[in-house]
């Protein structure tokens, strides 16, 4: 997969298996300028991998009887290098390529090579080596090789054995080793190579879709038969894509020199009168930045394709766009068009055919999705956008057209039913970053760029020019004190905390408990790792992480709490890899005691057992059913036992399984296919079916389901815990608007709950807004709460005893 805007950095370690010398001497003039192996992968734009020389010195170096040669990163005692003879020469300070295998993806062509063989090389590690000769080479380590004299240059990359120095960092089928500028040969390559996008450049020095850079002028250049609405047709999908098009006319409207590098052309003189086709296409460069201007009349040439952000299998819908482009300047300083101001975007959302919608036609009047498809690379304008989605580090922030559209009081869009997904979200991106933006804020003005789909939220504003950014103050949230006689229960997602995190997160984590959420009785705790995090080594204790959390709450005021937990079976609890997430309880003991029953353990299911007529645990804490399959390669809830003033309460940590294997709410298949919905239904019907277990021993037990159930208050998995009114929801207690605890790609939304047996009648509850809808987090999810008043399990012993307790809070006020 290409990146898209812009480049996220990412920091690759490499493997040093042992201290070896250079290689080969330093070169003077020819040498390996960049090496890439991922050409025809699954995800990479290049059809073939390639290896470039360059020659640093002054004078022509005949490359008659040398080679290229390629051998995997760690070679066996049967492995062996494969070679291409070379024949030619490199001119100074230019380039000579050499293509190698072929692949059977990718969608822009390698220039004209100099040299061409059949080494098939790794996408990720390996090793490349110039040589004065066509015989294989034999070495196979790195101080091997340094001793033949052969090698001229030589480059490791990823994990390779042979290398010069420490080996670059690995690649990958979208990135490519290029020697840093000036061609540097240190006899180190990781410090002579940097990974990024391929530049492959020929002896002519044209790119991908470059051309000659020295192309004899069009007396009369004139524009082809194909104008860009007909690129971009009436469906999804271009009625041109895989063919090539000829001096296609346009005004440049903007262009972008890193990530997703290329250009806007728009058709000024051309345009149809029908609203199902865009008069804008992007113009993808691939590694090479564009060399036109905004205000450039342009005659581009090249081949149609439609990019799918993700890859080919993925569910995301694509991008037209013409790749590797050959692009004739006209006229410079040419008006651009101005921009479309959308607002009003329909409140559809996409057409749900049951199937893929990618060769229906648009109906822009009807669909808001549609409607942006219609637009799809033209210059757009949205006045005073107003922020739904924090922005984030990779310069992107979610905003509504729609400014009505499900508005909630804090500022954000509510996401309230399947067929509501708010088509009035819209992702902004920048090139140059953004300023942390919160839900509520305003980016007064207009925000004008042109508009493409992208991964990770689909429909995207690629900003050129941004409105100025005006805070809302949104403020975070502080619950309510709860009264002496009533029992607080949270739920927390902390996001994967392990003691590794800096303590700055343990303390943010810590305010949050004590001063947003006052100190709650008991906290039910999501996403708690094991006391090494990430590190897959077979630790799946987490009481380091438990015990620094509980220290920060101390230090910010907090009580001691104390903590249950039950250690997962190394690697079986789903979450990081090697993480050994699980849930647990944190209790304050001056207010609320753990009802302590010995034998959980990550195998052992918890029973409901009688005690003096009433229900208990067989063992506490216990894991639920957790060899049931529904809970396969997934967190297991947690009973527990706990007395308030008397009273039994049980209280059950749930993490119930991702949404991460199901189809975009804004992909190609209406209605998008949600997987994941499948294990979750099974494990609501399997903790549903415990709290039958309680009530059918004691229909007065008290109960409390809390945690992130993944899932949406109208989704199936809530409605088999709450169907039969047994079990509420408590989200549903709020307004339809307020019903959120997490924001995503702009739709402020329910996945973690809080859920209560029906016989608890005497109850607040808050979602404690402190995280979700701002840049800065401490955590993804926002908390709740809920103070309640346990039954003592007689209606009217209950009223006696709530009555008595409200009079003792009266008389402390």
């Amino acid at each position: 997969m290409r990146p898209t805007l812009p480049v996220v950095g990412t920091a690759v370690a490499a493997l040093v298996l042992a201290a070896v010398p250079a290689v080969a001497a330093p070169s003077s003039d020819a040498l390996i300028s960049e090496v890439y192996g991922g050409g025809g992968n699954s995800g990479a734009t290049l059809t073939q991998d390639f290896v470039e020389l360059a020659n640093k010195g002054t004078s022509a170096v005949s490359l008659d009887g040398y080679s290229v040669q390629y051998i995997s990163a760690t070679p066996g005692a049967t492995t062996q290098w494969g070679v291409t003879p070379l024949t030619g020469s490199i001119a100074p300070g230019k380039t000579f390529l050499v293509a190698e295998a072929k692949g059977t993806g990718g969608t822009v062509e390698l220039p004209a090579p100099d040299a061409t063989g059949t080494i098939a090389m790794s996408g990720t590690n390996g090793t490349i080596a110039l040589v004065s000769g066509t015989t294989a080479l034999t070495c196979k380590t790195a101080a091997d090789c340094a001793a033949d004299a052969r090698v001229k240059d030589l480059v490791g990359y990823g994990t390779a054995v042979v290398r010069e120095g420490t080996a670059t960092g690995a690649l990958s089928n979208t990135s490519s080793a290029a020697r840093k500028t000036g061609l540097p040969d240190t006899d180190d390559n990781s410090a002579d190579f940097t990974v990024g996008n391929p530049t492959p450049t020929n002896s002519k020095g044209e790119t991908p879709g470059g051309g000659d850079p020295d192309p004899e002028p069009d007396p009369d250049p004139t524009p082809g038969d194909k104008r860009i609405h007909d690129i971009q047709g009436v469906t999804r999908i271009s009625p041109l894509n895989g063919q090539k098009v000829t001096n296609v006319p346009g005004v440049v409207t903007g262009t972008r020199a890193t990530g997703d590098r290329g250009f806007w052309i728009q058709d000024t003189t051309g345009a149809d009168a029908d609203p199902r086709t865009s008069e804008g296409v992007f113009v993808y460069t691939a590694g090479s930045a564009p060399t036109v201007a905004v205000g450039d009349s342009v005659l581009v040439s090249g081949t149609i394709a439609e990019y799918r952000p993700g890859g080919e299998t993925g569910s995301n819908q694509t991008l037209t766009e013409i790749t590797a482009p050959t692009t004739i300047t006209v006229s410079k300083g040419n008006p651009v068009p101005a921009p479309v101001v959308v607002k009003n975007i329909p409140a559809g959302y996409l057409p749900a055919p049951g199937g893929s919608i990618e060769q229906l036609p648009l109906e822009p009047a009807k669909y808001g999705l549609d409607y942006f498809e219609s637009l799809e690379g033209t210059l757009v304008q949205v006045d005073d956008a107003r922020v739904v989605g924090p922005s984030n580090n990779f310069g992107e922030v979610w905003v509504t057209v729609n400014l009505d559209q499900n508005r909630n009081q804090r500022g954000g869009t509510t996401y309230t039913a399947y067929d509501q997904a708010n088509s009035g979200r819209l992702k902004i991106k920048t090139v140059g970053g953004l300023p942390a933006a919160d839900v509520g804020d305003v980016f007064a003005g207009a925000t004008v760029g042109a508009i493409e789909y992208t991964n990770f939220g689909g429909y995207t504003l690629a900003a050129l020019t941004l409105g100025a950014h005006t805070s809302s103050n949104l403020q975070r949230e502080i619950t309510a004190q709860q009264k002496e006689a009533e029992l607080s229960v949270a739920t927390y997602n902390v996001e994967n905390l392990d003691p590794s995190d800096p303590q700055t997160k343990f303390d943010r984590l810590a305010e949050g408990v004590t001063t947003n959420l006052r100190s709650p009785d008991v906290v039910v705790l999501e996403e708690i790792q094991d006391n090494n995090g990430a590190t897959n080594d077979g630790v799946v204790a987490a009481d380091q992480t438990l015990q620094k959390f509980s220290d920060a709450i101390v230090a910010k005021g907090g009580p001691r709490y104390q903590w249950r937990q039950i250690d997962p079976e190394n690697l079986k609890d789903g979450g990081e890899p090697g993480g050994n997430i699980r849930v647990g309880f944190f209790f304050n003991p001056e207010r609320v005691s753990f009802v302590d029953r010995p034998g959980g353990d990550f195998s052992t299911p918890v029973q409901v057992v009688k005690k003096n007529g009433r229900a208990a645990l067989s063992v506490s804490p216990g894991r639920i059913d957790p060899l049931n399959d529904a809970w396969a390669n997934s967190r297991k809830p947690l009973a527990g036992e706990f007395k308030f003033r008397g009273r039994t309460v049980f209280v059950v940590a749930n993490h119930f399984n991702s949404k991460g294997g199901d189809e975009a709410v804004h992909g190609r298949n209406q209605p998008p296919n949600r997987t994941s919905e499948v294990q979750r239904a099974k494990q609501a019907t399997a903790l549903k079916a415990f709290t039958e277990q309680l009530r059918a021993v004691d229909k007065g037990a008290n109960v409390v389901l809390a945690g992130d159930l993944n899932d949406y208050q109208f989704s199936p998995a809530l409605k088999t815990l709450t169907g039969d009114g047994n079990l509420k929801a408590l989200i549903e207690s709020l307004p339809a608007a307020e019903r959120y605890s997490y924001v995503f790609e702009g739709n402020s939304q329910t996945l973690d709950h809080l859920v209560m047996s029906k016989n608890i009648t005497r109850f607040s509850y808050d979602v404690v807004h402190i995280n979700a809808e701002f840049a800065d987090q401490a955590s993804d999810h926002d908390p709740q709460i809920v103070r309640a008043r346990p039954s003592t399990g007689d209606a009217n012993v209950d009223r006696i005893v709530f009555a008595l307790e409200d009079l003792i809070d009266c008389l402390k006020k």
